[in-house]
């Protein structure tokens, strides 16, 4: 039977979750506030950087992939953010 987890891991996992929670939420209004790309990349860094740093260990490649799907969401991670391309009109055969 496995050993429930400590509270400290507890702990460190809801902060994880609320730290990813709230960068979801922050996303529009950092590509509001961060007019030009680079600026832009450089607050995605910085909050990236950060709520990868509250990761234990253990969970660390999965918050990294999380964070990667954050990223290509929002236009700053490599990414399929489209399947594919509708013409408006049929051309002819």
């Amino acid at each position: 039977m496995p050993h429930p987890p400590l509270p400290g891991t507890v702990r460190s996992l809801q902060a994880v979750e609320d730290a990813l929670a709230q960068l979801e939420a922050e996303m529009p209004g950092l590509q509001h506030l961060h007019r030009d790309l680079f600026s832009y990349a450089n607050a995605w860094a910085e909050r990236h950087d950060a709520v990868l740093d509250l990761a234990p260990a253990s969970i660390r490649a999965d918050v990294e992939a999380r964070l990667r799907r954050i990223g290509v969401r929002w236009g700053l991670a490599d990414g399929v953010r489209m399947t594919g391309q509708f013409p408006a009109l049929k051309l002819p055969a």
